[in-house]
């Protein structure tokens, strides 16, 4: 018999379409859906076909950062609107997939590690944790394997679930959901062959990445950046993806931002004529002792020059990171305002009520991006980390802005020159310089549109390949492209490769 929450090993047997009847909602786009399938003989994707004979979907997905819980428990929500069958999910992740329905094998922050001399202490555990990740996936039967960034980990596991399985007809599809930084380092596009033999399908967030990775043979689809869907999310109006003017219907205007900001102070009494600064140290651990005292001393340097200073840091869901925060602000001799990190409306709350900001690098910029709100990026790592960094990399910036418009946006302070009086200079300088503070401002729409043009491409080819206006609301969300490319893969591909 079959452990709780897990699949046993009896199969149905009844008829697709008959499996497929008896789950879809009446809703037009299944009805649509429902009636095609019946009236084609093709395969529509593997999994899908997988999860239709079952009269359920599988998914086992892993992610290990904050991030990765955040486009994970995207994903999830969205797979479980486009599926035709009831879904289930098992895997590792945070509060956000859990939300979701996902019961966590272990904490989340277990395997959230980054660096090379900072994985050592942690070897042992991380690989006992590939192991018990492993076996519950072999247990759980999936019809698709999704891991969201985290590569060592998540590559890993892939690889050993790939022996596991040892070619069978029935094994999983194995996604992973953001691509690595193949670009920024010398020699990784090479590397990117080899990652075909364990790896399926690469949902990549970047516009320049899939086209790479499908020319290094590995099939890969650009399904948007997670800030889409952010913008989105934020815009009030109600107003979709698929219209055409970013501008307006993206990025929010400034009579919105403004309303959001003077809320945000009112509600946690912090003063009209208060400067406050967002401190955005991370979401791991390690990154965040090591980069919070250094913005605590940034900031102390220019207090005589601030008015009425107060604080705000959105803290990662990461009970110790919460935790930690909260011991260490109460040394602090400024009014700090803590938020939950999650919180989509409260952070770009914080976002819309600040001067400025001071950021570890990240995702956390791009938002800072879309919200408009000058920034400087700063980062610090093991001196054996960075050692390493410097001889392998082959770009000119760390930060996602300054890559994808391929110029210095964002102030960028870094490793040995990441001192609380560099970065206090060079933050000055983002509160009281207009030149400075308009040049990230303006840049925000032009980054929105590298994001978003391919997203319309991608968009049009589902509705076109599903024939299916019921989509044409959100098909071009990011989570909404992720889901469809994991549910119809063999099929998208085909129709990619005709296009």
């Amino acid at each position: 018999s079959a452990l709780p929450g897990f699949p046993s090993r009896r199969r149905r047997s009844a008829p697709l379409w008959l499996m497929l009847s008896r789950w879809i909602p009446a809703a037009g786009r299944q009805r649509g859906l429902l009636a095609r399938l019946g009236s084609r003989a093709y395969s529509y994707g593997r999994v899908f076909d997988a999860a239709a004979r079952d009269g359920e979907l599988r998914v086992f997905v892993v992610a290990g950062e904050v991030s990765g819980d955040s486009l994970a428990s995207r994903l999830m929500a969205s797979l479980r609107k486009l599926s035709p069958v009831p879904v289930r999910f098992a895997g590792v992740g945070g509060e956000l997939m859990c939300k979701e329905g996902l019961q966590s094998l272990f904490p989340m922050e277990e395997i959230a590690i980054m660096g090379l001399w900072e994985l050592l202490p942690h070897i042992y555990n991380v690989k006992r944790k590939i192991k018990d990740t492993l076996d519950a996936a072999i247990l759980f039967r999936p019809h698709a394997v999704v891991t969201v960034d985290s590569k060592g980990f998540s590559f890993r596991l892939l690889q050993q679930l790939k022996c596991r399985y040892n070619q069978k007809v029935d094994s999983p599809l194995h996604v992973h959901y953001v691509a690595p930084s193949f670009w920024a380092w010398k020699g990784g596009e090479s590397r990117l062959s080899k990652l075909h033999n364990f790896v399926d399908h690469m949902l990549c967030i970047l516009p320049f990445e899939d086209e790479i990775c499908r020319l290094h043979g590995l099939p890969a689809t650009y399904v948007g950046h997670p800030l889409l869907d952010d913008a989105a999310g934020l815009n009030v109006a109600g107003t979709s993806l698929q219209h055409k003017n970013v501008d307006s219907e993206l990025s929010p205007d400034m009579s919105m931002r403004q309303r959001s900001g003077e809320a945000f102070s009112l509600e946690h009494g912090l003063s009209s004529d208060a400067t406050i600064l967002t401190m955005l140290p991370g979401s791991r651990m390690q990154e965040v002792a090591r980069m919070l005292p250094i913005f605590f001393r940034t900031v102390q340097h220019l207090s005589h020059t601030l008015n009425d200073l107060s604080l705000v840091i959105p803290v990662a869901p990461h009970r110790d990171v919460r935790t930690y925060v909260e011991n260490v602000v109460r040394s602090v001799p400024f009014p700090v305002v803590l938020i939950p990190g999650g919180s989509l409306e409260k952070r770009y709350g914080a976002f819309n009520a600040s001067k400025a900001a001071l950021c570890t690098s990240g995702t956390a910029v791009m938002e800072l991006m879309l919200a408009k709100l000058p920034c400087v990026v700063a980062y610090q790592a093991h001196f054996l980390t960075e050692c390493f960094i410097h001889l392998r990399k082959k770009i000119n910036f760390i930060s996602l802005p300054n890559i994808l418009l391929d110029s210095p946006i964002v102030p960028e302070i870094l490793f040995r020159a990441c001192t609380d009086k560099n970065l206090a200079a060079k933050l000055s300088e983002v509160i009281f310089n207009d030149e400075v503070r308009q040049l990230q401002v303006g840049s925000a729409e032009r980054m929105l549109q590298v994001l978003y043009e391919p997203i319309k491409r991608q968009g049009n080819l589902f509705a076109e390949e599903l024939g299916d206006s019921g989509l044409s609301s959100d098909v071009y969300s990011p989570s909404t492209i992720a889901a469809l490319t994991v549910l119809y893969t063999d099929k998208h591909r085909r129709m990619v490769h005709r296009n």
